[in-house]
């Protein structure tokens, strides 16, 4: 993929002449993989206006997890004790640049300092969220990552389902739902995977603790996998060991009704909070208003939250090829609750619509 890796740099070029700048500097590691195909551990990537760099403290592994650098890309392995960022601050000076786009949302103080130390005569602007800005629509070849990603949960999901759950504990659960993701291909989980039972069941960003799983109890799973860089998450409730109780399917079948609604919303064109507002209406109407997280989706990618927010107040409308998850959920305290969670890729109505990734049953499973 080098032509592709070459023309996002000169998409960012034009962004950054446009700006004032003649050069960028990317610092933020999903930014510089999205660019130069690889970011080693504390990499960062120059546009410089002679070539670009890749400046590194160890030689890339091209190891898929990692990925490989564009091979147009010069290559700069530093010192060990060297800063990159100081670094490429040195190369864009020696290349005669006057300016340089920095990522001032992540570089440290002490960094823009050590840059302006080292080459007092660059002028420094900000570059933004002009990458992130980039990254938000996805070509094929990212797709058919989190579609492999999308693959791999429901194996690793699907799998777990088939075996004895009464007894074991959240921590137990969650383990081995990322072991079998590695076992599958994945690069690693796209997060920690939450598993929480009974009273902590549809508890949104739950760390797994000791707790056993008990007959009648709710299980909320929300995993994710990473599959060359390229993160993905699905989440599901069942009933464990009997017939699901009367509270149980009503607050089931309500979530169910919500997440189906914000899914039927993605359409290129769609406002971000109007499809926050076609599933959380669904709550809110049934009762639910206090006990609804602050959003209902957002997009995925080379991280497992990215841009667009799809949350009450969000600004902004989809475009077609923008990977999202829809994920409503009820907590209800002292009892538990129903989390759903798919990642969804935004397709035309002419394309057949929202292509749906994850695709373990949504059905109310009694296990």
């Amino acid at each position: 993929m080098p032509e592709v890796y070459a023309a996002r740099r000169e998409r960012l070029r034009e962004r950054c002449a446009a700006g004032g700048s003649e050069t960028a500097l990317v610092t933020r590691p999903a930014n510089v993989r999205y660019l130069a195909g690889a970011a080693p551990a504390g990499a960062v990537l120059l546009l410089g206006v002679a070539e670009d760099v890749l400046l590194c403290g160890s030689p890339p592994s091209g190891e898929a997890g990692e990925g490989r650098p564009d091979e147009a890309l010069l290559v700069r392995v530093l010192p060990r004790a060297g800063d990159a960022a100081v670094a490429a601050a040195d190369v864009a000076a020696a290349q005669g640049a006057e300016s340089v786009a920095v990522e001032e949302h992540h570089l440290t103080v002490a960094r823009h300092r050590a840059i302006l130390s080292v080459a007092p005569q660059l002028r420094l602007g900000d570059l933004g969220g002009a990458v992130e800005q980039l990254r938000v629509i996805k070509d094929e070849e990212e797709i058919s990552s989190l579609r492999i990603g999308a693959e791999i949960v429901d194996q690793a999901l699907g799998e777990l389902l088939e075996s004895i759950l009464v007894g074991r504990t959240e921590r137990h659960l969650a383990l081995e739902l990322e072991r079998r993701l590695v076992d599958h291909g994945a690069d690693g989980p796209a997060f920690p995977t939450a598993v929480g039972t009974g009273p902590n069941s549809g508890r949104r960003g739950h760390r797994p603790t000791d707790r056993r799983v008990e007959e009648g109890d709710f299980l909320s799973v929300c995993l994710g996998a990473t599959y060359r860089g390229y993160r993905c998450e699905i989440g599901r409730t069942f009933v464990i060991g009997t017939s699901p109780a009367d509270w149980q399917i009503e607050l089931y079948d309500l979530v169910f009704a919500a997440q189906r609604a914000g899914r039927e919303a993605l359409t290129p064109g769609a406002a971000f909070r109007d499809v926050d507002r076609a599933a959380r209406q669904v709550l809110d109407s049934a009762g639910y208003a206090e006990a609804l997280p602050p959003l209902t989706g957002h997009g995925v990618g080379l991280e497992i939250d990215e841009d667009p927010q799809l949350a009450p107040a969000a600004m902004g409308k989809l475009d077609a090829c923008v990977p999202v998850t829809v994920e409503p959920g009820v907590h209800l305290p002292g009892r538990g609750g129903v989390r759903i969670d798919d990642t969804l890729v935004v397709r035309p109505e002419a394309d057949g619509g929202p292509e749906l990734l994850t695709i373990t049953t949504k059905e109310l499973l009694a296990l």
